[in-house]
């Protein structure tokens, strides 16, 4: 097959939001209202969490982290999607595609990270409460973040480079809503076998190591919980754990299919789907999920409009 020398040529076409879609109009619509929901979700919760000194506690500071990666997660791929479909150009150039690719990897990997310190959090909170403000002080939380970010940089990074130094081959369309590892080695004209076991044994890496940390935390949590001796606080507790475990399971879940299971078990439909779960739905959804549940977000952003009005009518 001709090889195609993309950082000559015009770039990749990504095909993934009209492709294998009966009414790409509606999921277009879907989409944009997805996106403008994660925007004002995620953005209130960031709002809400930076001005209510209340909630200048831990847990509340990796969630803010949590929100930031999720608002940056969406906001790389969906605003380009959409202005794609409305404009009816879908290319990318080889250096977008590639800077498509590290941030997505990297506030991914950064969020799978972040997760499993989050579940840790919830561990020290529920089961060494006595200690929790000295296990868990701000100079820890925010080790915590920035141990996600530069990792999951340092691992986007290596993967964007060697993935883009593959020749590609005439083809440059792109099944896919995004650059990405898996559709982009279907366009190499090399041997990318080798390559694939690698993308395999570090995606199983970056997800056995945060799952067990996980698995192992809500282990000791429900352990803890069953023997509270308030059923009040026993409550609490399992509300606030099943927020995580809500956001955990969708956000794994997806991760494993997409680099874990094997290519031949793949098929860009599924993909597809599977990406705009990730990119779109997840980070729209996980905001709710932690407000809407949350007795102490829920009263600060009634304290935050409260005040905000008072100030209104004081000024008029």
């Amino acid at each position: 097959m001709e090889r195609w020398n993309s950082t000559r040529g015009s770039g990749f076409i990504l095909t993934g939001i009209r492709n294998d879609s009966g009414s790409p109009e509606l999921l277009c619509a879907t989409v944009a209202v997805l996106y403008m929901l994660a925007l004002t979700s995620n953005g209130l919760l960031l709002l809400v969490i930076t001005m209510d000194a209340q909630l200048c506690v831990p847990m509340y500071l990796l969630l803010r982290q949590l929100s930031l990666m999720d608002l940056l997660f969406t906001s790389v791929v969906t605003p380009k999607a959409i202005v794609d479909f409305l404009r009816g150009e879908n290319t990318i150039s080889f250096g977008g595609c590639a800077l498509q690719m590290f941030l997505a990897l990297m506030l991914g990997g950064a969020e799978d990270l972040l997760l499993a310190f989050m579940a840790y959090d919830r561990y020290v909170a529920i089961c060494h409460p006595l200690n929790y403000m000295v296990l868990m002080r701000p100079r820890i939380c925010w080790l915590m973040a920035a141990t996600s970010w530069i990792l999951a940089s340092l691992s986007a990074l290596g993967h964007t480079l060697y993935t883009m130094h593959f020749p590609f081959c005439a083809s440059r369309k792109i099944r896919h809503l995004l650059c990405e590892i898996p559709p982009l080695l279907n366009l190499a004209c090399a041997d990318t076998s080798r390559y694939e076991f690698l993308v395999y044994v570090t995606g199983v890496t970056f997800l056995l190591f945060p799952l067990s940390i996980i698995a192992a935390s809500y282990t000791l949590i429900l352990l803890t919980v069953f023997h509270m001796p308030s059923n009040e606080g026993r409550q609490k507790a399992l509300v606030t754990c099943s927020s995580h475990l809500s956001v955990v399971g969708m956000f794994y879940g997806a991760a494993t299919f997409m680099y874990v299971l094997p290519s031949s078990l793949h098929s860009p439909k599924q993909d597809n789907i599977i990406s705009l779960f990730y990119t779109i739905v997840t980070p729209a959804l996980n905001p709710l999920i932690y407000s809407l549940r949350n007795k102490e977000v829920m009263g600060a952003l009634r304290r935050i409009l409260s005040k905000n009005v008072l100030l209104t009518y004081s000024n008029i």
